[in-house]
C-alpha cells in the first residue's frame, strides 16, 4: 500500500524560515532509515506558498490565484510518499519523524495513494494500459 505522507505547514514554513542543521540532520538520518527499510519511493520539501499559484475550476473557465494563501493550516510544507504493509506501519514510521527542538507545533496527514484495484470495473483494461505505458516513461525520464 502506498502512502503520501504529508507535513502540514506553519507559520515558520510559511515565512520561509530554514530548519536548522540539527533538524536538517535528523531528517536526512530519518530518510535513510526510509531508504534502508525499502518504504520511501518519494519525498521532499516545498517553498512557502507565496512562491505558488492556485488554479481554480469553474466549468471551463480557469482562475490563477497567486499565493501567499491565508490558511496556513491547510497548506503543506512537504510529503513522502511511503510504501508500506498498512496504514497503522505507516503511522509507526511517521512517529519517528524528527521534529523541531524548540517544540514548534506541527502536524503530519496520512493519506493512502489510489491504486487500480480501488477503481473496480470503471478502470478498464484500456485504461490499466495507459497508466503502465505512462509510468514506464516516467521512469525512462527520470533515469535521463
Amino acid at each position: 500500500m502506498r502512502f503520501m505522507v504529508i507535513v502540514k505547514a506553519n507559520a515558520d514554513t510559511e515565512a520561509g524560515v530554514m530548519p536548522s542543521t540539527e533538524l536538517l540532520t535528523a531528517m536526512g538520518n530519518f530518510n535513510e532509515e526510509l531508504v534502508k527499510a525499502g518504504i520511501m519511493l518519494d519525498g521532499a520539501g516545498l517553498h512557502p506558498s507565496s512562491r505558488g499559484a492556485r488554479v481554480k475550476f469553474n466549468g471551463d473557465k480557469r482562475t490563477v490565484v497567486d499565493g501567499p494563501f491565508a490558511e496556513t493550516k491547510e497548506l503543506i510544507a512537504g510529503f513522502w510518499v511511503l510504501d508500506v504493509k498498512s496504514l497503522e506501519e505507516c503511522v509507526e514510521w511517521v512517529k519517528k519523524v524528527p521534529s523541531d527542538p524548540e517544540g514548534t507545533e506541527s502536524e503530519i496527514e496520512i493519506r493512502q495513494i489510489f491504486e487500480a484495484e480501488d477503481f473496480g470495473d470503471e478502470y478498464t483494461p484500456e485504461l490499466r494500459a495507459q497508466e503502465d505505458s505512462q509510468r514506464e516513461r516516467i521512469e525512462s525520464q527520470q533515469q535521463k
